[in-house]
């Protein structure tokens, strides 16, 4: 992991997001502040470790995290904000959880949310920042779980599978069973699917 230099401070929070590119369920957002005395090898982007690794440091994350807290906006909210206030939502939920208060909150990508405590945005941080890597690892098993079991619920989708992102068999199977109440309404493919786009 390259080392991001941040502003000295010690209770330092990550934040990152899993779900803004899905049709279908929540966008969720997770925070991670790391105890320094208990430093947790391999971490690092979420989409770069294996499903088992990710599980494992998943367990290991909650286990010896200072503070860790998941926030999430539901696909109602998705569709009445936008994709990206709704994500900024879920990531100020996030840091809202937290039980201990961060000094400094470092949020990946490119624009933070409104936080009341002073906050940078780090392009590639879920790769540069282990505060960051922490949170996209939380983020990620959390969503994958409950893509999972809507699987068993709706299982001609394939859920389990492309986690709903729009893959070629998501696309096939929405033109052909139509969207479920869990689809987000406001994204092109669902609108079509639902006779909204020409």
């Amino acid at each position: 992991m390259i080392e991001f230099v941040y502003p000295h401070t010690h209770l330092v929070a990550g934040v990152d997001e899993v779900g803004r590119g899905p049709l279908v369920g929540a966008v969720v957002t997770a925070a991670v502040i790391l105890d320094p005395a208990r430093p947790i090898v391999g971490l690092a982007d979420s989409k770069q470790l294996s499903e088992k690794r990710r599980l494992a440091l998943f367990d290991e994350i909650v286990e010896k995290a200072l503070s860790f807290s998941l926030g999430r906006a539901e696909v109602e909210e998705i569709d009445q904000l936008n994709i990206l206030h709704a994500t900024m939502l879920a990531m100020q939920r996030a840091v809202a959880g937290l039980s201990v208060t961060p000094e400094f909150v470092l949020i990946d990508g490119n624009r933070c949310p409104v936080l009341p405590m002073p906050s940078q945005a780090v392009v590639k941080g879920d790769s540069r920042v282990a505060e960051i890597s922490a949170a996209s690892i939380l983020a990620k098993v959390t969503r994958d779980r409950e893509m999972t079991e809507l699987d068993t619920c709706f299982p001609q989708y394939g859920f389990a599978q492309h986690k709903g992102y729009p893959t070629a068999l998501h696309l096939e199977r929405l033109a052909e069973y139509g969207a479920t109440e869990h689809h987000r309404r406001s994204f092109a493919p669902v609108k079509r699917s639902l006779g909204l786009l020409s």
